[in-house]
């Protein structure tokens, strides 16, 4: 399955949960239930209400802190032994601690403290708690690939526990660098910190709804402001994927060049760089002859349309080649996701591939670096292949 965002409000937590629970209310319980043994107190409320403004109709989802007085200013590192000793389900658990680190991280880095110093405010609150634990609840349970729509910019200043703050946040900003925005002109806070961790998580590709796939479900989240004409709405479209047909058609850049002139250490690390800017898909190397029988490296980046300048100027800035070469192309995937998965022996992240008949599973091989003998690596696969199968389950 396909889950396809389209934030015409903007994003947070509460909105991820709302919009994912319009399509599919019969988790709620089940949701709800797993937000409390992270550690909700019973005191604090939860709910599911249906809502409308003036043009659509969803639900909304509250978390209800009356008479609740703590967890403001909560450490980083509170929160994540408190998760970390909860009984949650292994795989809720680690995209939720997953989630908060990428926040305590983006903190860290706008704020120049170490992540172990973080102290989080608005986010350190039971609802954000909530938000975060339920959206690592939904995450897992639909086991999908992830897009999402241009992002709305917001405009003005926000106050925060850290004084009045430009719109979007600087954690905000950095959570989502590599995404793409627009400006509708409307004022406010459109992407919420929370709301940004969560797609930093997902790591989403930036497209429009069009691709193949059967609409299956959709669900609409609202969330508490209200903006002038226009719904606080986040969509969640689901689209089948199954056999060729179904599969995601996009498009991308394939970006050739030859370097003949650059120590193969500083090349290593030059396409490292490359490699990690988030638009980027791939990229490869190799030996061959070229001008006066020099010994030339072919580079070939494989990189999303979204922002391809940047990879363009990285290709120039990280090595010493003075021309590109590129093609657009269009391409066709297979619908994949990455879980968790648990054996007696190991607990690592796997990849699920959705193919004609089958659905396939990989242990990724970082997993497997600290792991001795090719016997015990191939009994690990095996593992988990026979565990895990081709459900997925």
């Amino acid at each position: 399955m396909r889950v396809h965002l389209d934030p015409i409000g903007g994003v947070a937590g509460d909105m991820f949960i709302a919009a994912i629970l319009d399509a599919k209310p019969e988790w709620y319980g089940d949701m709800c239930a797993a937000i409390r043994i992270a550690g909700l107190p019973q005191e604090v409320g939860l709910s599911l209400l249906p809502h409308s403004d003036f043009a659509l109709t969803g639900m909304r989802f509250n978390v209800d802190e009356l008479g609740v007085h703590e967890h403001h200013h909560t450490l980083f590192s509170k929160i994540r032994n408190m998760l970390s000793g909860s009984g949650l389900d292994p795989q809720v658990r680690q995209i939720a601690l997953d989630i908060f680190c990428l926040l305590a991280e983006a903190e860290a880095a706008v704020h120049g403290k170490s992540v172990e110093a973080i102290s989080f405010h608005e986010v350190g609150e039971w609802d954000s708690i909530a938000d975060i634990v339920g959206a690592a609840f939904l995450i897992d349970k639909l086991s999908a690939s992830w897009t999402v729509s241009a992002l709305p910019l917001g405009r003005g200043r926000v106050e925060t526990s850290h004084g009045v703050l430009p719109v979007p946040t600087p954690a905000t900003v950095k959570l989502l660098e590599g995404f793409s925005f627009d400006d509708d002109g409307l004022d406010g806070e459109r992407i919420t910190p929370t709301g940004a961790a969560i797609l930093a998580y997902l790591k989403p590709q930036q497209t429009g709804a069009g691709q193949a796939g059967k609409l299956v479900a959709s669900g609409t989240g609202f969330g508490t402001k209200v903006l002038p004409k226009k719904s606080n709405v986040l969509r969640a479209l689901m689209l089948s994927a199954s056999g060729q047909e179904d599969s995601s058609q996009n498009v991308i850049y394939q970006i050739d060049f030859d370097v003949d002139d650059q120590s193969a250490e500083d090349l290593a690390i030059g396409l490292d760089h490359i490699r990690s800017i988030h638009t980027v898909l791939d990229v490869t190397q190799a030996a061959m002859f070229g001008k006066k029988g020099r010994l030339v490296i072919t580079i070939r980046v494989l990189a999303e349309t979204a922002q391809i300048d940047q990879v363009f100027d990285a290709c120039f800035f990280e090595t010493s080649t003075i021309g590109l070469r590129y093609q657009i192309l269009s391409r066709m995937t297979l619908d994949r996701w990455k879980k968790n998965c648990a054996t007696e022996t190991l607990e690592a992240d796997c990849k699920f591939v959705i193919r004609p008949g089958a659905t396939t599973v990989k242990v990724e091989a970082n997993a497997l670096v600290d792991i001795q003998g090719h016997a015990n690596r191939e009994g690990i696969r095996r593992e988990i292949a026979i565990k895990y199968g081709a459900s997925g389950d």
